[in-house]
């Protein structure tokens, strides 16, 4: 008997993803989706959230453990942080619709820090085999600025050449259905700082950028 190979093994959710649906569809779709090996030990796939007619998309790695449990994402600290920062920046987080670059959780348990799933940050081959579902997103969601957040978004959606020390805070054009893409730190990277309240500002200061590109 020929040894099938698994969806999996092809690295690639395109085959997953239906062609024509709308969000709602797309959403239950890609809750069923193997186009990569992170499905297996992942509670959920997480699917983007927020206003499907959003003029601001933000996006960001992965989902962390709160938002692997709860189904959605930016749901656990950097989520309220992330909220904020939007507030103070005149955004109103009710007209952002929030992804993640890879919809399932990759992590490890390492045995010395007991049974926590410690965050690991997906490769450039899961990046790609979850790009159809972003595409898919951006697609139909279609917002005027992306904002993507930290090095993992911004290499998902600009190759692998993006740099965010080099490119952050910056209009950026996006492809050619006309938005713009502004590259920031992801505001896990504001809780791990040292010095919080300076690289809060900083997050801030980009997001205002943002904002002033809707006008």
């Amino acid at each position: 008997m020929a040894h099938t190979k698994a969806p999996e093994d092809a690295y690639d959710a395109g085959p997953f993803v239906p062609a024509g649906a709308d969000i709602e569809a797309v959403r239950a779709a890609a809750a069923g989706c193997r186009g990569c090996p992170l499905h297996r030990d992942a509670t959920q796939t997480v699917f983007g959230a927020g206003n499907p007619h959003a003029r601001v998309m933000l996006v960001g790695e992965q989902p962390g453990d709160q938002e692997d449990r709860q189904g959605a994402p930016f749901v656990g600290p950097a989520g309220k942080l992330l909220d904020r920062a939007l507030d103070e920046a005149g955004i109103d987080p009710d007209d952002t619709y929030t992804t993640n670059a890879v919809k399932h959780f990759k992590f490890e348990i390492v045995p010395e820090r007991g049974k926590r799933r410690i965050h690991k940050s997906p490769g450039l081959r899961e990046m790609t085999a979850c790009k159809p579902w972003l595409d898919a997103e951006m697609r139909l969601v279609d917002p005027e600025v992306v904002v993507a957040l930290g090095a993992t978004a911004g290499k998902a959606l600009l190759g692998s050449g993006f740099r965010v020390t080099k490119q952050r805070g910056m209009l950026l054009p996006y492809e050619d259905r006309g938005e713009s893409l502004l590259a920031t730190i992801h505001p896990s990277a504001v809780l791990r700082a040292d010095d919080r309240e300076a690289v809060y500002a900083g997050l801030v200061s980009d997001l205002r950028i943002a904002a002033r590109a809707l006008g």
